[in-house]
């Protein structure tokens, strides 16, 4: 039945939508050969700064300790290559984008120690092969707002054309099938006091990765829901969102569900530039994860690709550092940073005429590697820089799964910055078996959680 259900999507979108392929053949050829399978430069750069893909990271250090919910550092006995400060920032300034560039001028304390780079991201073979299927099956629908549903199980553009394109890859990247985090989201005032604005549980599932549907509906490629355990005056809310591959026909789904009421209700404000409340208003909607949501709002142009310094392979960020070790007054300890020069897509959006957000202009650096965002600067109706944020790498070795959540959002109007994620006790997981799509259900959620 659920096979029958997914053609029956298939065919709907072959009759609406020309059957074009994303590239032709001859394209698809470099796929394994000067193109990794997931469409990254398989070779490195001529000064060897940056090396070859040779497949990623996927044996795990003797000191990991399996199903612990947190990575052991591979790299941890490596030391800086280079160390980007104020008096240097200029010297580098090709490399860094706007958000850094600020940080490091105005701030002295602040810097950024380089280390090797590992090209570390590696996803499972069955992703590898689904992407090489894809990149001449794969289309976008509707002037790029929408993707074919007949994509599944990889990046639907390796070899991607357009900014449309690399967003698409951004959204439906490997990340694990099924994750869940524990997790406190800080915001740092203009004071330099850190407040904790939300601890949070969250399970984030991918079906668009799944080979079991279990009645979900094929066009859903993202859910999440997540809830809020302290603050005390927020223990017990709950939210959730559904994104679909077509959002023209079927738009972000959220919910939300406060004890006080005792009822769910839905929330289609959790888009577009809402802020995060349990972010403390310091990062929005569509920038979650760097991007979620939809692109109808803005033209997204591929710009190119380029070398950038990065935070990456960020164990040390993720689990060495203590919970008040990581805040400084202006910024995050630099201490606690790892940086590596990567390879990465460069998009920029600009706001389209008639339509309405608090940005004007953004770029995104996606890393061409595992497709994560990476670094985004954004912009005020002024042309201001307005917020940037730098999201932190980690590859989880044992499961072949590039993870790209702990990020750190610098809003420069109010002169304030968050850091998003942080793990507390229990760390993060993946789950092997997904949950039946029953239970992920609003009510059967609300039902779960409020009976603990």
């Amino acid at each position: 039945m659920i096979k029958k259900k997914h053609l029956i999507w298939v065919a709907i979108a072959a009759m609406a939508s020309p059957v074009l392929a994303a590239v032709s053949a001859d394209e698809a050829k470099q796929l394994g050969t000067t193109l990794t399978k997931y469409g990254a430069i398989k070779a490195g750069n001529k000064e060897g700064t940056i090396p070859e893909y040779t497949g990623g990271l996927t044996t795990a250090p003797a000191d990991f300790k399996p199903d612990s919910g947190y990575w052991a550092d591979p790299y941890r006995d490596e030391k800086p290559v280079l160390r980007i400060d104020g008096k240097n920032v200029d010297q580098y300034a090709e490399k860094l984008s706007a958000g850094q560039r600020e940080i490091l001028k105005k701030n002295p304390s602040f810097y950024m120690d380089v280390y090797p780079t590992h090209r570390s991201a590696a996803v499972p073979d069955k992703v590898l092969a689904a992407t090489v299927r894809n990149a001449t099956t794969c289309n976008t629908l509707k002037d790029g707002l929408a993707v074919d549903p007949a994509c599944r199980g990889g990046l639907p553009f390796a070899v991607p054309k357009t900014g449309n394109e690399v967003m698409w890859n951004l959204l439906l990247r490997y990340k694990a099938e099924t994750t869940t985090k524990s997790s406190r989201s800080w915001v740092v005032d203009s004071n330099g006091k850190a407040v904790m604005t939300a601890q949070q549980k969250t399970l984030e599932e991918h079906p668009y990765y799944q080979d079991d549907l279990d009645g979900r509906d094929p066009q859903m490629f993202w859910r999440t829901y997540s809830v809020t355990q302290a603050p005390i005056r927020k223990a017990g809310e709950l939210t959730g969102l559904m994104d679909f591959l077509d959002p023209t026909e079927k738009p972000r789904r959220a919910w939300s569900y406060t004890p006080g009421q005792r009822r769910i209700k839905l929330a289609p404000e959790f888009s577009y530039d809402t802020p995060v409340s349990s972010m403390g208003g310091v990062t929005l909607f569509d920038e979650l994860f760097v991007f979620s949501g939809q692109m109808d709002r803005f033209d997204f142009k591929l710009v190119g690709k380029k070398e950038m310094y990065v935070p990456y392979n960020a164990y040390k960020l993720y689990f060495g550092c203590g919970v008040q070790e990581q805040f400084m007054e202006k910024h995050p300890n630099p201490a606690c940073w790892r940086w590596e020069l990567h390879r990465v897509w460069e998009v920029e959006a600009t706001l389209k005429p008639g339509f309405r957000h608090v940005y004007t202009k953004r770029t995104y650096y996606i890393d061409e590697d595992s497709y994560g965002a990476m670094l985004y600067d954004a912009y005020d109706q002024n042309g201001q820089l307005y917020r940037s944020i730098f999201n932190a790498m980690i590859q989880m070795y044992d499961v072949k799964a590039p993870y790209i959540v702990k990020n750190v959002v610098f809003d420069f109007n109010k002169g304030m910055y968050a850091l998003v994620n942080d793990a507390i006790e229990g760390g993060y997981g993946v789950m092997s078996e997904p949950l039946k799509n029953r239970e992920l259900s609003p009510e059967a959620i609300v039902g779960r959680e409020t009976a603990r």
